[in-house]
């Protein structure tokens, strides 16, 4: 059978003995509506989202999964997977169909001889972090601890180690899948192979990871980071600056601009909570005294308001940003790929950033490059490898009556930036943006090649609850 995309579920369940016999074999818990706990498990990270499923199954294991799986298949309920639950889109709940929850699934064990790691999908980055830095060693995980590693892998995965270690997904060795079908299977280099060159980037459309393998990398537990922040009306030189100093910045080096206003960080001076700033975070994944090297010239530059780059623990930085994205509030982003910033793109960021009428919204400049285009292109579902820059408008808010002009501007924004993009997009900063922006995030040649990867795995595109890509037509 094939499943339409986007398509509503009975609110009834059609057969209730099918229903009866996953309850009494599930090892986990299960939410219905009105049990304790149920409002609680379908809250996601964005507020935003307010779904109410027919039942969250909270798996204890893979067999929980696998009896998930089988009776959305059966009873043609929508699927929807919950890792860390993070994803803006808010994709890992639905309405009236079947949660697979993830959350309990936390087992991680190291293995510093071989410098590896194999993590279930219920971890968030911050915990994945606690277990590997015990050996000195991590991989390119997310800039929130509270991510779910799960998406943020399948995604491809951009963070602080990106420059130096590649994406998260070119760190994934292996994983273990439960299929539509109900089989379960390994995808490594040696087994199913094209099923793990899908997972390197091409969401969850495939199946969903009970286990995920990295490869990890000797990483701190020091590393040279923290923020400059220079205020709002200097934007346009120190952005200029900043353009022609990473032209030349090594792999070891990854930064990003923040444009936003400061928040009221414990590690910000009062006097400067609610000021509009730029924010130029760093992360030198090499020796202190090579960073110390590296970063004067970023530190001498103008008149900062604060430097706060130092000596710090992997974890801290990792943490850095976590207080201006708690769970609960109202999310909306808008993104695009750039090429190296022209005077003409950075006017516009300068000219539309601040213009929020939330202090909390921020727009947020990543920079790519290093290792992550030292891997061949075509080796991964992951596009595009040739990027300069990701950049992310983020509107935030509270109250639901901001919602309207919370939304216009971020499109705006986004608008005005268009002409300065690639005209790709990072696929795990889209929301509900639609077909024509996933084939943008993926390119022609990949979004044919992923298409067929779907015809096989999943034909009935029972996992269409993502940036979906169907299955193609004819098989290639």
């Amino acid at each position: 059978m094939t499943y339409p995309e986007r398509a509503a579920a009975p609110a009834i369940l059609p057969d209730r003995t099918g229903v009866a016999s996953l309850m009494a074999g599930i090892r986990g818990v299960v939410f219905r509506p009105g049990d304790d706990g149920y409002d609680e498990a379908r809250k996601v990270w964005n507020g935003m989202i307010d779904r109410h499923p027919a039942f969250i199954v909270r798996c204890a294991g893979t067999a929980d999964v696998i009896a998930c799986v089988n009776l959305a298949r059966e009873q043609e309920l929508p699927i929807a997977i919950r890792g860390g639950g993070h994803n803006v889109a808010g994709s890992a709940v639905c309405d009236d169909g079947i949660v697979v929850d993830l959350t309990a699934m936390k087992g991680i064990e190291v293995d510093p001889g071989d410098q590896t790691v194999r993590a279930r999908p219920g971890l968030l980055w911050g915990e994945f972090d606690r277990e590997t830095q015990a050996f000195g060693l991590a991989t390119t995980g997310g800039i929130v601890t509270h991510t779910g590693i799960a998406g943020l892998t399948l995604g491809g995965g951009i963070g602080w180690l990106m420059r130096r270690h590649g994406l998260t997904c070119d760190n994934l060795v292996a994983a273990d899948v439960v299929l539509a079908d109900g089989q379960f299977l390994r995808a490594s280099e040696r087994e199913n192979a094209d099923l793990l060159w899908g997972l390197r980037g091409g969401g969850g459309n495939f199946g969903i990871v009970t286990a995920f393998q990295y490869r990890l990398h000797a990483v701190g537990p020091q590393v040279l980071a923290g923020a400059i922040l220079h205020p709002a009306e200097r934007a346009p030189e120190v952005l200029r600056f900043y353009r022609d100093y990473i032209a030349t910045a090594p792999d070891e080096l990854t930064t990003i601009v923040n444009l936003r206003k400061a928040p009221p960080a414990l590690f910000l001076p009062p006097h400067l909570h609610g000021r509009a700033v730029v924010v130029i975070a760093v992360c030198y994944a090499g020796s202190i005294d090579d960073g110390e090297r590296i970063l004067a010239p970023l530190r001498r530059f103008g008149e900062p308001l604060i430097d706060l780059i130092e000596p710090k623990a992997y974890t801290a930085q990792q943490g850095m940003f976590d207080a201006s994205v708690p769970h609960g509030l109202r999310y909306y982003w808008k993104s695009h790929y750039f090429g190296r910033l022209s005077d003409a793109a950075i006017d516009t960021l300068v000219a539309h950033a601040w213009q929020t009428p939330s202090p909390i919204s921020y727009t947020i400049l990543f920079h790519l490059g290093g290792a992550i285009r030292h891997v061949d292109g075509a080796a991964t579902a992951f596009e595009d490898r040739s990027a300069e820059h990701a950049l992310n408008i983020n509107a935030v808010w509270s109250d639901p009556q901001a919602t309207e002009a919370q939304v216009a501007w971020a499109q705006s924004f986004w608008e005005a930036t268009h002409p300065h993009s690639t005209g790709g997009v990072y696929v795990n900063f889209l929301g509900e943006d639609g077909e024509a922006r996933v084939r943008a995030a993926y390119g022609p040649d990949k979004y044919r090649r992923l298409a067929a990867l779907k015809r096989k795995y999943d034909p009935g595109n029972l996992f269409r609850l993502n940036q979906n890509i169907p299955a193609a037509l004819e098989p290639e």
